[in-house]
């Protein structure tokens, strides 16, 4: 069959495109399991959407820069760093948040993930970020909430619950004496069978302790005074007020009272001096 020159410059176009979109030097698609972030495509004409999608293109380059190392590019924890780091990276993609400011169950504010963010996690290895500006905080999170589209989900959307002020007592030694005694009688009805009687994290549930994704998940330790959630007292009293999602850590908000609640942070607050046994 005779072809013209014209259709067959077309046609031999053609087949060069589809050469180069097939080359193996062009990037493979993620693997089944790890489907990297959900496309988020604001509208770029109006100023919001403008806006969001920069936003998001500078919260990249700060996630690319800080965080892709441990937490992957997919943000699944996968990272090159992550291998045999206890606990592992978190999965962003699950959008399931240990150290949160809301109930169970919902996504945090962004504020508890500035503060996570900026502030690092204790006796782990997430590190502080404190050199990131204030911009480039609201552009990671910005960027981290596009792994997820449970982000968009108005369920697992929540507001901050109310933490009671710290009591008077705390700052009243002989009277903060008593409510330690009635922290302790809180922690061994509550806390022990995981955290151990003495809060060393050796209660005799812990070794059979996992996370969502089936992982091991010990207890903290608390003679360590390696506070997770935060160095103030006020963050030992959210945790327990709203547990750690993904891990056994239940939330006893409704549990125990704000009172109980206080006095079991008074109560920790001294574990880190508690002697040991056989200890010289």
């Amino acid at each position: 069959m005779y072809l013209s020159r014209p259709l067959l410059a077309v046609i031999l176009a053609a087949m060069t495109t589809l050469l180069l979109n097939c080359s193996p030097e062009a990037e493979p698609p993620p693997q089944a399991g790890n489907s990297g972030p959900p496309v988020v495509t604001p509208d770029p004409k109006s100023p919001a959407g403008g806006a969001q999608v920069e936003l998001e293109s500078q919260g990249r380059f700060v996630y690319e820069r800080n965080c892709l190392v441990c937490h992957g590019r997919w943000g699944d924890g996968r990272g090159e760093m992550a291998t045999g780091m206890m606990p592992p990276p978190g999965n962003l993609t699950r959008a399931r948040f240990k150290f949160r400011s809301t109930p169970s169950g919902t996504l945090p504010t962004d504020g508890d993930l500035r503060r996570t963010i900026a502030l690092g996690v204790a006796g782990s290895s997430m590190p502080a970020f404190a050199h990131l500006s204030d911009r480039e905080l609201t552009a990671v999170i910005a960027y981290l909430k596009t792994f997820s589209r449970r982000w968009d989900d108005l369920r697992y959307q929540g507001s901050a619950v109310h933490l009671p002020e710290t009591p008077s007592w705390m700052e009243e030694p002989e009277e903060r004496r008593t409510h330690i005694r009635r922290g302790r009688d809180l922690f061994l009805s509550n806390c022990a069978t995981c955290h151990g009687p003495q809060g060393r994290g050796d209660g005799p549930a812990s070794a059979t302790l996992e996370d969502e994704a089936g992982r091991p998940a010990p207890p903290a330790d608390f003679s360590t005074g390696l506070w997770k959630s935060g160095r103030l007292p006020v963050d030992l009293l959210r945790t327990l007020s709203t547990g750690m999602d993904g891990t056994p850590m239940p939330s006893f908000g409704e549990a125990l009272s704000a009172e109980d609640r206080w006095d079991l942070v008074a109560l920790l607050l001294t574990l880190p001096d508690a002697p040991r046994e056989n200890a010289p």
